[in-house]
């Protein structure tokens, strides 16, 4: 059954914290619901898989490589699997996931 989601309505902000939401999850890949406080962020990591991220609510600032990338709502960026990269909030701001398998 399909399911309609109002993406920027679908998580809240949590102060001084990141949450998360998983919307869907099967051997193609996940797409996960982030909302992050303002100054929270998620550490320098790798992914195996290729990334998509669509910024909806916010502005953020992503750091894959040693390159930094602000985006803001209704922004995207793909980041290459194996890439480490990190992600910081300049503002509050809600992203939208996309890991894709191989």
């Amino acid at each position: 059954m399909a399911e309609l989601i109002i993406l920027k309505e679908y998580i809240e902000y949590s102060p001084e914290s990141v949450v998360s939401k998983t919307l869907k999850q099967n051997p193609a890949g996940t797409i996960t619901l982030f909302a992050f406080d303002k100054g929270q962020g998620l550490s320098e990591h790798t992914a195996p898989f290729d990334a998509v991220v669509q910024v909806i609510d916010g502005e953020g600032v992503f750091i894959i490589g040693r390159e930094e990338h602000n985006l803001k709502a209704g922004e995207l960026i793909v980041m290459p699997a194996n890439m480490p990269h990190a992600v910081r909030a300049i503002a509050r701001f809600k992203m939208l996931l996309i890991m894709l398998r191989a």
